[in-house]
């Protein structure tokens, strides 16, 4: 997700340095006129405005060295935006010591898969005081055809992981819908005909109704991260004491999936893991 947001910034002229963990994924941004640095911390020295897209809590931390003497220095006079999904007590917390340190926080996680951060049509939830979010809007217009405005932190991982929750459920009710019809003989074109001419049509319903058809489960959201989004909305929701049946249902057939050995495919392999529910296959190995 980094990478094409990254270029949208730096095709529409934004002034970008960059660092990735991993060096060579960092030459299309080259390519693009975006500076590379040689780390994380030359990034926090060279721009005013840093967006962290990373894995998980543990990865932010690292980028941001917290809980080290070079924590301060690096986040001081800096406006820090999350936009990797984290959990929000672990944001919440970020932006006390960002604030203490010196800086300004806000967070801007994405509604959108790596199609939609190609052609910047992402949907960004900021939160964050005033002035983060009145600073890092107009940064994210060339990433996102949507910016909505969630108030303080944690707002902005709150909101995405509602988003998230209608989302995994959809996507997996498709493809048990997908999954039911083929095992029926009906014919599977005609199936997401019907679909796509009725009223549960969708945006995301058209972008992977044609990878289910053609078993095409190149990553669009791979299977683990889904797995990952899961396990915090259900964390979330048990710190609140609210039910997610359905969610709960998904987070095992998305454990499954990742146990299978399909974690780094789209989430649609979910199918694989309803497949070998229905062909009676034992799921075996640790999920992760």
């Amino acid at each position: 997700m980094g990478r094409p947001m990254a270029l949208r910034l730096a095709g529409a002229g934004t002034p970008l340095v960059v660092w990735n963990r991993t060096a060579a994924r960092s030459a299309p941004l080259r390519e693009a006129g975006a500076e590379v640095a040689a780390s994380a911390a030359e990034v926090f020295e060279r721009a005013g405005v840093v967006f962290l897209m990373p894995a998980d809590e543990a990865a932010t931390d690292a980028l941001l060295a917290r809980g080290t003497p070079d924590f301060a220095p690096r986040v001081a006079g800096r406006t820090v935006v999350q936009m990797g999904t984290v959990a929000p007590e672990h944001s919440a917390a970020l932006e006390e010591d960002v604030r203490a340190a010196g800086g300004t926080y806000a967070e801007a996680p994405v509604s959108g898969s790596r199609v939609p951060a190609e052609q910047g049509l992402l949907v960004a939830m900021l939160a964050g005081d005033q002035a983060a979010r009145d600073r890092v809007r107009p940064v994210l217009a060339p990433m996102c055809r949507t910016v909505v405005d969630c108030g303080a932190a944690p707002g902005g991982l709150l909101m995405k992981l509602a988003v998230n929750i209608f989302l995994i459920t959809q996507v997996t009710g498709l493809t048990e819908a997908f999954h039911f019809a083929d095992r029926q003989g009906l014919d599977r074109r005609t199936f997401l005909d019907v679909l796509d001419a009725g009223p549960m049509a969708s945006a995301v319903h058209r972008m992977k109704a044609p990878k289910l058809l053609d078993r095409d489960f190149t990553v669009q959201a791979a299977a683990t991260d889904v797995l990952k989004n899961n396990r915090l909305i259900a964390e979330a929701a048990r710190k609140a004491g609210l039910a997610s049946p359905l969610l709960d249902v998904c987070h095992t057939l998305y454990d499954e999936t990742v146990a299978l050995g399909h974690g780094g495919e789209d989430m649609v392999a979910v199918l694989r893991a309803l497949e070998a529910r229905s062909d009676g296959a034992p799921v075996t190995g640790p999920a992760g």
